[in-house]
């Protein structure tokens, strides 16, 4: 999980404008957005880390920290503003802190028992700079210096405020505010000569010199490539140069194999992480540079990045079955060059630590360095200390005695068990076990730190946790504004106005001017404090006039006059109309702060009734799942299709019972039903009138009004007796097309509770949809036909 800390340039001078129309603070900030988007392409990107860090004071510079989202981290980028000093060096001191605050309590760096390569959480610091002069308080500085102090607890273990997995790169922004007419240079982008650079060089990066947005963004796709998993180590060669191979004459030698390797350089090893778990493994430390001591009750501070020195003596490489081994790749760089043009992927180089071992100043074997055999790349081999005694004693264990040690072998590997560092005997003993004996090392070997040292790195590891939940909390507070600038005495100076020459240049410029007093007191303002602007209290243009720009002058007074002979208004504005609705644009986006001064909302008024839905279309748009359903509306719960009669058979959806229409306009709820078992109706004898008046008298028996009783089942009973009603009604207005005979008709009218006029108009109904019907019988009969 790699962290991606930005370190953007807050002070006044990246307010300058370049010949794009933006300032340096817009294209800091346009960098870093194209920075993720390039980034995003990769999908090892998903467990990036972003913070973000400005240049002003702890706590208030860390805007995005290890707590906050990527929306914070977006919300406090765009809301930089450039007003301050170039105080690069207590900014850079803050975010190497914020990187190193939780390391003691992982145990990240393993103080005193090894370096592990795969132990480590890789940051790159982005610093985005203008490259001007660094200024503080104290004044202008030529070189950059960080801080020596700092609340970090175990600062004191490593002699730099970085780690070996921390790297710094620069861009520093050289656009010219008038574009330039000479063609633009094609190729790298050159190194920055700003105070940035030496540092950058320091941590491993590089600081890149930005004349365009062409090489800005070039530079940002070359940063992305430069995102990989791995540690920095400073090589150094010790002993004599390498000789010419076997075969090889000075003429066929090429030039650069001819050189021999620089004495030092830095160089990244990439740590891989393992395909499955996503978590680098590995096996061995790259040994410390001293030999730790029982009863010492402090650790030695180490260097940042380890020192390793390698021999240009050829040598073979060794490798056993069953004894594990690391591998790292070398960033290519001109020591990979030069191994890999001499073409001898079957011989390495050794690689040592100074002071590592207990009796010798250059230490013992602990790895070596071998191009691969393809000749593509080099390889760091981390092997157990010391390899050269240790992997023949393993190979005659395992070949020759068949894990069966013999006396003699006991005494040889006790031997090698005396120069190894006590901190190798835990990565030991897990080979061993792998190998298939764990029983040769005892399991009361110490690990070589004594008591007082463990106790305080215990103790570490507690403040650092509490230093860590101290500055989480104070990650986003706003700094409050300052009162004023406080007039400070320079003391032991004499004051100008005490001088005898400047009192003499005085009086020749203006003759009858008085002289001032000689008896000035130097600590007259003492105490004093210069007001600052409140940026809070708006302008006043039209009460205070030196509230208006010089610039402005005459649009103000087009707008005063416009203002006071507007007849339409009856009392003075303050503000003009355009002016009231004038936001700058860089301030268009930010609804953040728009929101949080907009005054609360009231509270409802009916917290019971539903809140209404913010819908497009309809603005009073009630929300119907808490709404209450009565239990005679129970029918209507089901799905409708509007467009549809309620009778077709067409809306009929799935298994469901079929629906009937109510003919009635009085019975028409205007939702559709689902009737109960119809009762039983008794057969019909031939006459019908005795079975009709049967039906009527029996229908009058049982009726009930359901203004009376509102139970659901008087209801329900109310709309079956009119739709009985109506269907006999159907039937009688048939039978009177054939024969005329209306006393059935009346009689079944009289069922119909209102007026004349409401027994009229339900005839009427009754008759258009026998009518209806006959239409649609006839349809079907001609439908027929023509089949036929």
């Amino acid at each position: 999980m790699p962290v991606l800390l930005f370190l953007i340039d807050t002070s006044a001078s990246m307010n300058q404008r370049t010949h794009l129309g933006t300032s340096y603070l817009d294209i800091a900030k346009g960098a870093v957005e194209t920075f993720m988007k390039l980034r995003g392409r990769d999908p090892a990107s998903r467990g990036d880390r972003y913070m973000l860090v400005n240049y002003e004071d702890v706590p208030f510079g860390i805007k995005a920290g290890w707590k906050e989202s990527h929306a914070t981290f977006m919300t406090e980028l765009r809301n930089l503003q450039a007003a301050g000093l170039t105080s690069i060096g207590t900014s850079l001191r803050t975010a190497f802190d914020l990187l190193n605050l939780n390391r003691l309590v992982t145990g990240i760096d393993n103080y005193g028992q090894g370096r592990n390569p795969f132990f480590l959480e890789p940051a790159i610091i982005i610093a985005i700079t203008d490259g001007n002069k660094l200024t503080s308080g104290g004044g202008v500085q030529d070189e950059l210096h960080l801080p020596l102090t700092t609340p970090l607890p175990g600062s004191e273990l490593t002699k730099e405020p970085f780690r070996w997995d921390q790297r710094l790169f620069a861009l520093v922004l050289r656009i010219a505010g008038n574009a330039s007419v000479e063609p633009e240079p094609l190729g790298g982008v050159p190194p920055d000569d700003s105070p940035i650079t030496p540092m950058c060089e320091v941590t491993g990066g590089r600081s890149y010199s930005v004349f365009s947005q062409r090489m800005l963004n070039q530079c940002l796709e070359s940063l992305v490539q430069k995102i990989q998993s791995g540690v920095v180590i400073n090589f150094e060669k010790t002993g004599p140069d390498p000789p010419p191979l076997e075969g090889e004459t000075s003429s066929q030698t090429p030039s650069s194999t001819s050189c021999p390797p620089r004495r030092s350089g830095r160089g990244l090893i990439y740590v891989r992480p393992n395909p499955k778990t996503g978590v680098p493994i590995g096996h061995w430390p790259i040994p410390e540079a001293f030999w730790p001591d029982q009863n010492s009750p402090t650790l030695p501070p180490r260097s940042a990045h380890p020192h390793v020195r390698f021999s240009c003596l050829d040598s073979e490489p060794m490798v056993i079955d069953k004894v594990p081994f690391d591998k790292y790749e070398l960033e290519p760089s001109p020591l990979t060059q030069f191994i890999l043009e001499r073409k001898s992927p079957h011989t390495c180089w050794q690689v040592f630590v100074c002071n590592s071992a207990k009796y010798s100043d250059l230490g013992q074997p602990f790895g070596y360095l071998k191009a691969s055999t393809a000749l593509n790349c080099v390889n760091l081999f981390v092997m157990p200390y010391n390899y050269p005694v240790l992997l023949p004693l393993l190979d005659d264990l395992i070949k020759v005695h068949k894990f069966k040690p013999t006396i003699k072998w006991r005494q040889s590997f006790e031997n090698y068990l005396k120069t190894m560092p006590p901190y190798y005997i835990g990565s030991l003993r897990k080979a061993l076990r792998i190998m298939g004996a764990p029983n040769l090392l005892a399991d009361n070997m110490e690990y070589g730190l004594s008591y007082s040292v463990v106790s305080y790195l215990k103790k570490l590891s507690q403040q650092s946790k509490m230093e860590y939940d101290r500055l989480i909390t104070l990650i986003g507070t706003k700094q409050p504004p300052e009162a004023g600038i406080k007039v400070r005495w320079r003391g032991g100076g004499v004051s100008l106005a005490q001088r005898r020459d400047f009192i003499q240049q005085l009086l020749s410029l203006s003759a009858d001017a008085q002289a001032p007093p000689m008896e000035l007191n130097p600590k007259e303002f003492q105490g004093f404090q210069l007001a600052l602007p409140n940026k809070a209290l708006k302008p006043q243009s039209f009460r205070n006039p030196y509230d208006i720009p010089r610039s402005q002058l005459l649009d103000q007074l087009s707008r005063m006059r416009r203002n006071l002979l507007n007849t339409g208004v009856c009392t003075l504005r303050g503000q003009d109309s355009d002016q009231l609705h004038s936001v700058p644009i860089a301030q268009m986006g930010n609804y953040q702060d728009f929101l949080k001064a907009a005054p609360q909302p009231l509270r409802d008024a009916d917290p019971e009734q539903p809140k209404r839905l913010h819908t497009f279309g309809n603005p009073f748009k009630l929300d119907k799942k808490g709404m209450m359903i009565d239990e005679a509306d129970e029918f209507v719960t089901g799905p409708q299709n509007k467009g549809k009669r309620p009778g077709d058979s067409s809306n009929m959806t799935g298994g469901g019972p079929k629906r009937r229409r109510c003919m009635s306009p009085l019975v028409r709820l205007g939702r559709a039903y689902t009737p109960p078992v119809t009762p039983p109706a008794s057969p019909r004898p031939a006459g019908g009138a005795t079975h009709t008046h049967l039906s009527y008298r029996n229908l009058n028996q049982g009726r009930s009004s359901p203004r009376r009783s509102g139970s659901p089942a008087d209801v329900r009973l109310y709309i079956y007796r009119y739709i009985y009603i109506s269907v006999c009604l159907s039937r009688e207005i048939h039978e009177c097309l054939s024969v005329p005979d209306y006393e059935k008709i009346f009689l079944l009218l009289k069922q119909i509770q209102g007026t004349l006029d409401t027994q009229l108009i339900f005839l009427q109904n009754i008759i258009k949809e026998a009518a209806r019907y006959a239409v649609f019988l006839l349809q079907v009969h001609l439908k027929l036909r023509r089949h036929d």
